[in-house]
């Protein structure tokens, strides 16, 4: 059992959260990590109270496990925030100074609270605004990036100053990626990137077949999926191939939803029901990118990297009596 103060504050079994992935999560991928014993989540971003209602009844239908919404300040609706809170475990921020004021809605409501911090200096903030629980995003993270700093280098500066429960973020794939980060002396990782080839995961299909063929240095830091994007300026991590199709595309517009057109560079994540020049779009992806062999139910995966962790954390327990 891999029992840490994140697993026993969230109650759950395994110390994984599930990365807010925007649209790529479905309540089918949400449920099943929480079924697991991770913590699945949903993200909200942009979208109507009635939408997310929907989501909301939905994940509660496939799950009696604890689960979190993840909500992006620029897009934050406070009464989508308010009954979010009244039914998840968690509400998970990002990008955005840490808050008091959304804290105590959150904590009014009965759930926690968690920021993902891309700095020593936020994740201080968030420790001070009441948060119970905080992220720390290295740069080795898909999609967008807070911070200037790797993971454990950041990991590290943020243990020291903090007394809360601190995750790990960026790069983590593997049980070996798990395990490194636990014995660091976090309580548990951050995990997006292994989970876009979920069997559960809404992501365009022709993502998930990018996403498998890559390795590790294909996942690239740049500023370009900039376009109508609240989030930027930012750096992000994303597959080498979408920047290059991007930059090589002929045209404003490289895919269409439901009538919509995608114009070039926008940083909008590819999910069923696209269609175009799927590869050029916003294909986010860190650095663990090179530990998705296949598709696999999310079941499997939080299996996988449970048992892969806890058997190396005994081994180097053994090793240094």
């Amino acid at each position: 059992m891999l029992e840490t103060a994140f697993t026993r504050l969230v109650s759950c079994t395994v110390p994984i959260q599930l990365a807010g992935m925007g649209s790529i999560l479905s309540p089918e991928l949400a449920a099943a990590v929480s079924n697991a014993g991770a913590l699945g989540q949903l993200t909200f971003a942009g979208i109507e109270v009635d939408d997310a209602k929907a989501r909301l009844d939905r994940l509660a239908s496939l799950t009696s496990k604890p689960f979190g919404i993840n909500q992006l300040i620029p897009y934050l609706n406070r009464d989508i925030l308010e009954l979010s809170a009244h039914k998840a475990k968690v509400i998970d921020f990002f990008w955005g100074d840490p808050d008091p004021e959304l804290v105590r809605i959150v904590h009014e409501a009965g759930a926690l609270a968690s920021w993902q911090v891309g700095s020593v200096v936020e994740a201080m903030a968030a420790e001070k605004a009441g948060c119970d629980f905080i992220i720390a995003q290295g740069v080795e993270a898909g999609g967008h990036i807070r911070g200037t700093l790797g993971l454990m280098p950041l990991l590290a500066q943020v243990l020291d100053k903090v007394s809360i429960p601190v995750l790990g973020a960026g790069g983590i794939g593997s049980g070996r990626g798990v395990a490194a980060v636990l014995a660091s002396g976090a309580a548990g990782v951050r995990i997006g990137t292994r989970f876009i080839a979920a069997a559960e995961s809404n992501a365009h299909p022709d993502y998930v077949r990018a996403i498998i063929s890559a390795q590790a240095e294909d996942s690239i830091r740049t500023n370009r999926f900039e376009v109508e994007c609240p989030l930027c300026p930012s750096t992000h991590g994303v597959l080498r191939s979408a920047l290059d199709a991007a930059e090589a595309y002929d045209g404003s517009f490289v895919a269409e939803f439901e009538g919509e057109p995608v114009a070039r560079f926008r940083g909008t994540v590819p999910t069923k029901g696209f269609t175009g020049n799927i590869g050029a779009m916003a294909c986010y992806a860190g650095q663990s990118v090179g530990e998705v062999r296949g598709v696999q139910p999310a079941a499997e995966i939080v299996a996988e990297l449970a048992e892969q962790a806890e058997r190396l954390l005994k081994g180097t327990a053994t090793a240094t009596v």
